[in-house]
Formats: structure tokens, sequence, C-alpha cells
């Protein structure tokens, strides 16, 4: 779908003043991506003026859409929540029609992302803004949708003195044939022009993280250790402390009252530091992790009443973090999280964020005004991200906000991973990822995959490795969930026993292999519908990644289909697919997969990895219930050795069979000399 237009942003319309505006400079930019149907819009207003000027509506977008040349538009869009995100909403437009967020969290309630189906197309809108978003949708001329939006005007208010300006957030817009087509370019966008560059985030690491499983009143440097030691031969390559490390040292602290108290290290349960637990872990080949609620001020915290200047405020309460939009919280934030990697050695740092700020803070001595504390702290935020960057490039930064409760393009520029949920049974994962394909890149999603809790009272969040009727084909299903993208655990590892240790790492050297190349450049589209928690939507999930054709064409296939070839990089062989299928839980036993994006001229060798009876045209099958000890190896890709052309795929597919919770893995290796290399 073409754009009708990105008509310009003008005062009286998507920018408003609060009394006179003489001299106010109103500029509308827009950045299009060439070869891409993914543009940028935003806004900038300047006071030329000789006196002060009250912004209090800031949109950085005007978009006209056509009227449908067939019936009308369907609007898209997920509600989202704590273990909530990516719920799907499918709905005909009518306007007049707002879609928003005022909670202070850019996906706390909604994602900052809408699409609009019509005949000729698919036009996918996102804010690309961490704090309070809104986006209209009103009757435009000629019977088409004219969308306006970006920065909430809710409890916004900006004083510009004579020569100040202040720019809004950019709003993307993204088109296509259909979501598929849109969100690979937008993805793709993404991956090249706007995530921060990291080289370890981007060879796509084996993470463990303690938190699920031993939150932070089980965790110590002797269980730390333990775990890392382990971890270690499961070849993890990152181990992340989570909670629980910082604050007095008392063994009974409860790690949300003293959130802020960074300098502080509880040395009843680390009494050697945490530098010496990350020489520990970098002794044994790894990167050391740490997590830090940098935003966030707890009520027992001292920083709260030794350095009060630093707190935010509304009407005078504490709304329970450090406000960055005062320079003075900006730099004591860059000089706690530079402390971090300094002093304590951290090559990860998870930055969470658990509360909803609301309209924030509206003191007026922290540099900003009574009416722009949100959008100075996030300004600021993001300032100090940037910094921390540029000091140390090969530290990476991952986005945690009570799970996904911010999640959007904003951050996205500014930290190298997107952790999309604290729940993740595999239903839920796979919703999530479903969803969050969408409008990130596979690379750039974190996932871990079905953790061990602690202690639950979650009804789905029951999953123990050392439960005696697991089979292989259940925990390489319940793992695979977790290579959709960028790849997490949270288990005791020590306690785990070794056939599934051996499992876990067999399904490591598959992801190495064969899945991480592909997750770490391709282009992702979704085969099936979305699946959704608690056995809605689609019970059958498929991803396709797509490696690019380079102009010298693609290798070429010989050899062995079955064999050794398995352990051969993908990325070696050009313009190669994959395919990750999964049968949920009430899922039909067969199910149809077509592939997307091949060539039709070009010839694939096909390679399957699939549970003993199940597979492509098996007409049975059923789970390994032979145990995980003596079950059939399908961490290698052992089936296969046909060839098949794109054209034969494109129109038939497969019929393939799995068991519940079963999991298959398809990689089409394209042969060389065969095609033209279009899509």
């Amino acid at each position: 779908m073409a754009l009708s237009s990105l008509a310009p942003v003008t005062l009286g319309e998507g920018v408003r003043t609060d009394g006179p505006a003489e001299g106010l400079l109103v500029r509308a930019h827009t950045l299009h991506h060439e070869g891409t149907g993914v543009t940028e819009a935003w806004v900038e207003v300047t006071n030329g003026g000789d006196r002060d000027v009250v912004v209090d509506r800031l949109d950085s977008v005007t978009l006209d859409l056509p009227e449908p040349s067939a019936g009308g538009y369907e609007l898209s869009y997920y509600t989202s929540g704590w273990g909530q995100e990516f719920g799907p909403v499918d709905e005909p437009l009518r306007t007049p029609r707002v879609l928003e967020s005022l909670a202070g969290r850019s996906s706390a309630t909604t994602h900052p992302w809408c699409a609009l189906h019509g005949p000729d197309g698919v036009v996918v809108v996102s804010v690309a803004w961490s704090g309070n978003w809104i986006l209209r949708f009103t009757e435009g001329a000629d019977g088409g949708v004219r969308i306006t939006g970006g920065l909430h005007d809710t409890g916004f208010a900006k004083t510009l003195a004579p020569g100040q300006s202040v720019r809004g957030p950019r709003v993307v817009v993204a088109t296509g044939a259909d979501l598929n087509d849109a969100s690979v370019q937008l993805a793709e966008v993404g991956r090249v022009q706007w995530y921060p560059r990291n080289e370890f985030a981007e060879s796509l690491p084996l993470e463990w993280n303690h938190w699920w499983s031993y939150e932070d009143h089980s965790i110590d440097e002797d269980v730390f250790r333990a775990n890392a030691d382990v971890a270690a031969e499961l070849g993890f390559d990152i181990c992340t402390l989570d909670a629980g490390w910082f604050g007095p040292s008392d063994p009974g602290t409860h790690w949300v009252d003293y959130r802020g108290d960074w300098h502080l290290v509880n040395a009843r349960r680390f009494p050697s530091g945490l530098r010496a637990l990350a020489d520990h872990v970098h002794g044994k080949g790894m990167r050391f992790g740490l997590w830090c609620e940098i935003e966030a001020l707890g009520p027992k915290a001292a920083l709260g009443k030794e350095r009060p200047e630093l707190v935010a405020l509304r009407e005078g309460e504490p709304l329970g973090y450090v406000c960055l939009g005062s320079p003075t919280a900006q730099d004591w934030a860059y000089d706690t999280l530079t402390r971090l990697v300094e002093e304590h050695g951290a090559d990860w740092i998870k930055l969470d964020f658990n509360l909803d700020p609301g309209l924030g803070c509206d003191r007026t001595d922290h540099g900003h005004g009574a009416g722009d504390g949100l959008f100075e702290h996030y300004t600021g935020y993001y300032a100090v991200l940037e910094r921390v960057r540029a000091e140390h490039p090969e530290v990476v930064l991952e986005n945690c906000s009570s799970g996904g409760l911010r999640i959007d393009l904003g951050l996205a520029r500014q930290t190298h991973l997107t952790f999309l949920s604290d729940p993740d049974w595999p239903e839920h994962g796979l919703q999530l990822l479903w969803g969050g394909s969408t409008m990130l890149h596979p690379s750039r999603m974190l996932h871990w995959g079905w953790s061990q809790w602690w202690k639950s009272d979650h009804p789905h969040q029951n999953f123990e490795p050392a439960e005696p009727g697991l089979t292989a084909d259940q925990l390489d299903y319940y793992r695979r969930i977790a290579m959709v993208g960028a790849y997490g655990l949270s288990w005791k590892l020590p306690e785990a026993p070794e056939p599934v240790r051996a499992r876990l790492r067999a399904l490591h050297g598959e992801y190495r292999r064969t899945i991480a190349p592909f997750v770490a450049e391709g282009e992702l589209r979704r085969l099936t519908g979305q699946p959704q928690r608690f056995g809605g939507g689609q019970r059958w999930a498929g991803f396709q990644y797509t490696l690019p054709v380079p102009a010298d064409g693609p290798a070429d296939v010989t050899g062995d289909l079955t064999g050794e070839v398995a352990a051969s990089a993908p990325g070696e062989d050009s313009g190669d697919h994959l395919l990750l299928l999964f049968r949920l839980s009430g899922g039909e036993p067969t199910r149809t997969i077509r592939p997307l994006a091949l060539d039709p001229e070009a010839e694939y060798a096909v390679e399957w990895t699939a549970p003993a009876g199940a597979g492509p045209t098996a007409t049975s099958g059923g789970a390994d219930t032979t145990g995980l000890a003596g079950g059939a190896d399908t961490t290698g890709l052992a089936g296969g050795g046909d060839r098949r052309t794109g054209a034969d795929l494109l129109a038939s597919g497969w019929t393939v069979s799995l068991p519940e919770e079963g999991s298959a893995v398809v990689v089409l290796r394209r042969v060389r000399g065969q095609g033209s290399g279009g899509r």
C-alpha cells in the first residue's frame, strides 16, 4: 500500500499552544528509508519570538490514508499488562478512535503499535517513545482516514523561552503488501539503521539468569558460582546476577525496598564482593551480567534521604523513581552504571523498571517545568544510555520493564536486547514472539523459555527439569521456543539431571550451528496466525527466516544431506531458509505448512529435524517416550535428503505431523545455479 500523504504538521493542528504563539516556527520532518516502505516522521518547534510560549500538543505525524478500494480498514493492535503482553485485538476501524498509553510506560496497557489492513495492503504505525503516547483516527478527506499523534498531550506542557526548541518523538510508518511484508521491512531497517551495534549481543549469546529459580532470598555467591560452573559445561556464554545483590548486608532484605542503593553490595550474600564473582565467571570463559533498576527508588533506600534533589515528585508526593529530567540525576545514573562495569566487572546490564510513573514529575527545580517532567525524564534516560554506550561500547544493555511493559522503538535505539515478558510458559512465549516480531527484528527479542520458578502461584509456571515424565521431544519443544529469538534460561542448573544436561548441550549446539545465524541476520515471516495464552489462538506456530542472496549467488550444496552437513553454519549457504515449527497443546495432529519468499525457479535441498515418526508427509507419529537418556537424537538435521523446487514448495508445502508439544527444524538450502535470486 502506498501512502496517500504524510501531511505537514502545522500550528493549530498537530502543534498547539496555550496562549499567543507569535514567532513560533514549526518544522515537520520526514525520513524515508530508500528501497523500503519505512518512513519516520517527527516535528520540531522553535520559539522565534521574544516571550515565553507554552506548547501543550506536539504531534509528530499527520498521515492521510485514502478511502479503501473496497470495504473499510481493519485495525489491529495489542493490549498489554504484566504477563499479558501482545494480546491481539482485530476490529473494523470506526472513527473517531484513539489508541493510547497514560501509565508512563509505553506498553504498560497498550503497545505503541498498530496496523491498518485494507484491500490494497497494510500500514503499520509505531510511536518510537517510551512514555505516554497517543494515536488518533479520524475521518479524512474523501472517505479516507487521518491518523495523528505521537507524544500524548494529556499532562504535557512545555515552556519554550525565546530561542529554545523542542523535538517530538519519532513515529514510524511502514507499508507493505501484508503484515509480514511490512514487519520484515520494519525489522530490517531497525537492524541496519536504528539498533545500536554490539559484537557480543549480535553473536546471540546463550544467557543464564538466576532470577526465577532463586529470586533474591535464595541467591548468594556460593549458589551463583555453582550455577556458573554448570553453565560453562552446558555451553552458556553469559551468567547474569539479577536482583538481590545490592542494599544492606542483611539476608532478609527485599530487593524492592532498596532500589537506588546501588553503591551497597549485600555482604551477607556476597562476602567476596561482585568483582570476585565476575572473575570466577570470566575464568570459566563466560561474561558476567548484572541487573539494575537505575531509575527506581525503593521506599527504604538511603538514596532518597541522602539525595532528595534526585527524587521525582508530583504534587509533593514521591513517585518512586529518580527523575532523569534533572541533569544532576543524569550524572548520578551515568556514574552508577559505569561503576557496575568498571568496579564490579559487568559485561551486560539488565535495565529494569517496575513502576508506572503516570504523568511524571512536576518539580520545577530539576531543569524541567511542571508539565514536561515525564518527557524530560525519558529524554534524559536516552541521553544516559547513549553516554554509557559511548564509554563502554562492549557492554550489552538489556531493556526490561516488569517484563515487557516498555517495549518500543525508542528504547530499541538505545539498548541491544528487549526482554519480552516475565512469565514464559510455552504458549505464552509463542504469543509474545509472534507479536514482538511484528515490530522488532528477532535477534533483538530476548526470551528465556519455560523457567523453573522457585515458588509460584502462577498456574502455568510449573516446569521442573527433573520431572520423571519429561521426554526429549518435550524438552526440545520448550527450549526451541526460546530459540525463535535471542536465547535465555533460568533454571537451578546443578539440580538438572544428567540426561537433561546432555540434551541441553545438544540443543545449544543446534542453536549455535543451525538456528542462530538465521536469527541474527534473517528476515522473519510468520507462517501461522498468533497462538494465544490459555488455549486460545492458533495451536500451531511456524516461523520462517530468510537469508539474503548475495550478488555472487548461493553456495553449492553437495554431499550427504542427512549426515555431517548439519554441523555446517547455514550462513555459509546464501539464500537459505529456516523454518521453526511447533504444535501446541490442543493442536490438530497434522498441519499443511507452506513456506514463503522462495524463488520459484530455484531448487532447494530440504533437511528436517523432527521427532521420531513425525515430520513432513507423515500420516502418524507420536512423542518420543523412550526418555531423555535413550531417546532418538533429533538435535542434528537428521531427516531430508530430497530436493524440491521453489514453485512446488510455494504451492504445496508439506503436510506436517508432530506430537503435542512437538517441534521441527527445517532448513532449505538453495542449490547453486538455480533460479534468479528474486523473492
